[in-house]
């Protein structure tokens, strides 16, 4: 019985996205970043490559990008959770 219940537990955890994590690129794609942002050109915000040059010497630029995203400062509010979040911001911080 017990073993069972296990089971079903893990199927649940798994079902609810607790233990799989997206890659930042999908969650740039699923969060509609890249409805205003484009890897090379400016679209309707700045280019991902511009925002990582940007922010390639600042080894706190991580958190305040979380911080502007999460509040809705100078960019549109995201609706996305911390580990989304994080996700997507070490994804574009790692465009060259």
């Amino acid at each position: 019985m017990k073993a069972i219940l296990v089971v079903v537990a893990a199927a649940g955890i798994l079902a609810s996205g607790v233990g799989y994590a997206q890659s930042g690129a999908d969650v740039a794609k699923a969060k509609g970043c890249l409805n205003c942002h484009e890897m090379d050109k400016k679209k309707v915000g700045p280019s991902l490559k511009e925002i990582a040059a940007k922010y390639k010497d600042d080894k706190g630029a991580e958190g305040k990008l979380a911080e502007k995203l999460k509040e809705g400062k100078g960019h549109p509010k995201a609706a996305a959770s911390d580990a989304e979040l994080k996700a997507a911001l070490q994804y574009v911080l790692s465009t060259k």
